[in-house]
């Protein structure tokens, strides 16, 4: 793992790289529809390091892990719950392994599918799930915990407590966010990226975004109304390969790397200090990304 932790380089005003969707990877590798991605880490492990792997020789400055619906809430709907701790563990020692020690594993943390406001779930049993799945993955060899696909400002602080108070880990928070008929972006919970970035802040994050749900051309002002309720914020943005596709019952995003590629000189203007990718996005997406960057550091 690099010597420095993710903020410290930011600090110095470096764009750093995230990697591309993993989803896509697994069903090419053979996952089943209704199975369980993360229990790949167990029966599959060299394939899951593969995909890490893919993205590490990229150009990624930092690497997910296959653990976005690790939460015990999620995995026992598999009959997993009692392998929580084992399979995230797991999806970090992949990625670890993939990475080596000079790229970071940014370990993958998504919505547990709990609505607090619908009283299914306790605050408590929130906190203990992603306490359990914050633990695991550190103990796997992440550096940071990746809070990601968040619509409900309560679930991701209590993830963010949770992780900040049982972790040595740095932590990051993502929301995801659409564009409304009037224009502006709100998550499915109706949270703005406004109110989302000072929550996120306010609870401990150390780096706050925006992933899934759009193209890049549709971050920048997203990012732009971050920035204005954290001016001093790092931000991460992982933006899917445009807008989704649907032809004949197949799912496409219609977004080539070079498409990506443009925009991310008005993504760091805006104050992106991160950027990746999400859904329908790949190694040569990414490896655009980083030479982008890299011409504009010239």
């Amino acid at each position: 793992m690099p010597g420095k932790n993710i903020s410290e380089i930011l600090k110095s005003g470096k764009i750093l790289v995230s990697d591309g969707a993993w989803g896509t990877f697994l069903y090419q590798k053979g996952l089943k529809p209704g199975d369980s991605p993360e229990r790949w880490c167990l029966t599959h492990f060299d394939e899951v390091k593969d995909i890490a792997k893919s993205y590490v020789d990229a150009g990624a400055d930092m690497v997910q892990t296959n653990s976005f619906g690790g939460t015990s809430f999620n995995l026992e709907h598999f009959g997993l719950k009692e392998k929580t701790a084992e399979i995230n563990e797991a999806a970090a020692r992949a990625s670890r392994e993939a990475a080596g020690f000079d790229k970071w594993v940014i370990a993958s943390c998504g919505p547990t599918g709990k609505m607090l406001a619908a009283e299914d779930v306790t605050e408590q049993e929130l906190y203990d799930a992603f306490k359990e799945q914050a633990a695991a993955l550190e103990k796997g060899g992440a550096d940071a915990i990746c809070i990601e696909t968040m619509s409900d400002i309560e679930e991701a602080v209590i993830a963010i407590k949770a992780a900040k108070e049982n972790t040595k880990l740095e932590v990051i928070c993502t929301f995801t966010f659409e564009k409304t008929v009037r224009g502006d972006y709100r998550t499915m919970m109706g949270v703005t990226p406004f109110n989302a970035a000072k929550a996120c802040l306010e609870a401990g994050a150390d780096i706050i975004g925006t992933n899934c749900g759009n193209g890049i051309e549709r971050m920048i002002d997203i990012v732009k109304e971050i920035k204005t309720a954290a001016p001093e914020s790092f931000i991460i943005v992982q933006a899917n390969a445009g807008l989704p596709v649907s032809t004949e019952g197949k799912v496409t995003f219609p977004d080539t790397p070079e498409d990506m590629a443009k925009h991310i000189p008005a993504l760091i203007a805006a104050g992106a200090n991160i950027i990746g990718g999400c859904c329908g996005t790949t190694p040569d997406h990414i490896k655009a990304i980083k030479q982008t960057i890299a011409n504009l550091a010239e």
